[in-house]
């Protein structure tokens, strides 16, 4: 009965042993037939029979010791015959290898120096000759390519060089949309691109918020000590914010108009104008670029002007689409928040197996008419059950609240007006910014909701408070800070300190701070309330951060 199975494997296995014999020996004749071409076949069999007889004789000088001068003298000869072959196998490789190589080297050299008519010597014969001579046959098709290339080439540069720069430069603003991670580095990318072309002093860029103020978002050359009191500009106060109402290409001479709001210069040595370039979608000003120029704008000439409202009305379109993007990617996100509430429902499958062998428990203990252990698991069953029913209900209830759609601001703002409907907690909101979205990105500004939702939730359940303040303070170059605060009974130190898995709102609080690099503490002594502090930094910050 154990033939048969050892015939069959020894069928299976002779045609791949023979494939493998098959393939050596092919091998081997590949190999002899190059050492043949190179002319070094009969050198390497001559020192392995040089090899071979020193060996020999080496034996017999054991077993005729009575012989061992002529074994010497064979020996010496055998030596001496080596030395010859060796030298002439040294003086094959250098003509049929080394020789060759050095050509090749001194044709790649060449070839990259430009010079594509260069060719290889070809030599009479030996491994290289076949390769050489196609080498030389490619080098005559890259010189006939090249010199069409090159002919094409002209024929397009001529062509390009009749464009327009003010073409060019919009092409320029073309392509980089697609390179910008965000709407800021974009405008900020492109002071540089004006200020060159119209030979500016100085240039800042500002965007039109919903509380008719405008933003400063990027700058060059302006006066440090001005900084701070320009980030935010009421529409009314000077030309910039005029050409955000009426559109149209804005001239001021000088800058003593924007000066008298300030308490220093907002340029040092001020400017011969002031150029202000509006950022147009359609009909709608989204922002302005200010060029502070050292020579009257007229003196760029009238096609440099319709370039600058070309240039806004680009930029104005980027705009326009990074809002646009922004918002897709936040529906996004609150389409995968309603997904992962649907799915929810799955994770009840865990908790009815469980209750399911428990109730399998069960009834093999009633089986027995154990009576005492069977009211045991019928404890344990009640407890599982409203366990897993209030931590469904509650993590529903969570992804499933929808956060307002037009940013973080908004839904804190409702956040905690049903917070205060619900409690009777006093509450309280501020944010320093006039941007719905606080400077986040549509990602941070989630964790961040969510981590006050649960903040929240914890002072619902536990801290007895009568007033609740949350600030939102955003950073000019270094993200956002948030402050969660109330006068409740506090939190013991062993809660605050606790390790990952004990306390469960704590813990999925700070998982979500670190989602977003952010850092997070907690601060509270019993009877004194509760801080929570979280930093969000900014997402270029992040960016940066991500490992490699």
């Amino acid at each position: 009965m154990d033939v048969n199975p050892t015939l069959h494997e020894s069928g299976q296995k002779r045609p791949a042993e023979t494939g493998t014999t098959g393939d050596s020996i092919a091998t081997v004749v590949h190999a002899s037939s190059s050492l043949a071409r190179s002319r070094l076949l009969v050198p390497i069999l001559a020192l392995l029979s040089i090899f071979v007889l020193l060996i020999v004789t080496t034996l017999f000088m054991y077993l005729l010791p009575q012989s061992i001068e002529v074994i010497a003298l064979v020996q010496g000869c055998l030596l001496v015959l080596g030395i010859g072959v060796i030298s002439h196998t040294v003086y094959r490789i250098r003509q049929q290898l080394l020789h060759p190589l050095d050509r090749l080297r001194t044709w790649s050299q060449r070839i990259r120096a430009g010079d594509l008519e260069t060719h290889i010597e070809l030599p009479a014969r030996g491994e290289f000759a076949d390769l050489i001579q196609d080498i030389n046959s490619l080098t005559d098709e890259l010189h006939l390519l090249t010199d069409e290339m090159d002919s094409r080439v002209s024929e397009q540069t001529d062509h390009i060089a009749d464009k327009s720069r003010s073409l060019e430069i919009l092409y320029d603003i073309a392509t980089s949309l697609t390179s910008a991670h965000s709407m800021d580095e974009l405008l900020e990318q492109f002071l540089d691109t004006l200020m060159i072309l119209v030979d500016a002093r100085g240039a800042s860029v500002r965007l039109l918020d919903s509380q008719q103020h405008t933003r400063l978002v990027a700058h060059r050359g302006i006066n440090e000590d001005a900084l701070e009191e320009e980030q935010l500009v009421d529409v009314n106060r000077c030309l910039c914010g005029l050409i955000t109402q009426h559109g149209g290409l804005g001239i001021q001479k000088g800058l003593d108009a924007c000066n008298q709001h300030l308490s220093c210069e907002l340029i040092v040595d001020g400017c011969e104008e002031l150029v202000v370039v509006p950022l147009q979608y359609q009909d709608r000003v989204l922002g302005v670029y200010n060029l502070f120029l050292d020579r009257p704008s007229r003196e760029l000439g009238k096609d440099a002007r319709d370039l600058l409202n070309s240039i806004g009305k680009h930029l104005g379109l980027a705009i326009e689409k990074a809002r646009l993007d922004d918002n897709a990617r936040r529906l996004a996100i609150m389409e995968e928040r309603n997904m992962i509430g649907n799915e929810l429902h799955d994770s009840l499958a865990q908790a009815l197996v469980s209750m399911r062998l428990q109730t399998k428990m069960l009834g093999e203990t009633l089986f027995k008419k154990d009576i005492r252990h069977a009211q045991d698991e019928v404890r344990s069953l009640n407890t599982a059950i409203d366990d897993a029913h209030s931590s469904l209900r509650e993590l529903l209830a969570n992804f499933r609240s929808k956060m307002d759609e037009r940013g973080l601001v908004y839904a804190v703002h409702d956040l905690l007006y049903t917070f205060k409907q619900e409690t009777g907690i006093n509450t309280f909101v501020h944010c320093n910014d006039s941007t719905e979205h606080a400077g986040l990105t549509p990602a941070q500004e989630f964790q961040v909701y969510r981590i006050i939702q649960e903040a929240l939730a914890n002072i619902k359940k536990h801290s007895d408070a009568c007033n609740v303040r949350i600030l939102i303070n955003r950073l000019p170059k270094d993200g956002c800070n948030i402050l969660i605060e109330d006068d409740g009974q506090g939190i013991e130190d062993e809660i605050v300190e606790t390790s990952p898995g004990e306390h469960i709102g704590l813990s999925v609080m700070r998982e979500r701070a670190d989602a977003i690099q952010g850092e997070l503490q907690i601060e509270s002594e019993p009877g004194e309330g509760t801080r929570v502090l979280l930093h969000v930094p900014a997402s270029s910050h992040v960016e940066n951060n991500k490992p490699e």
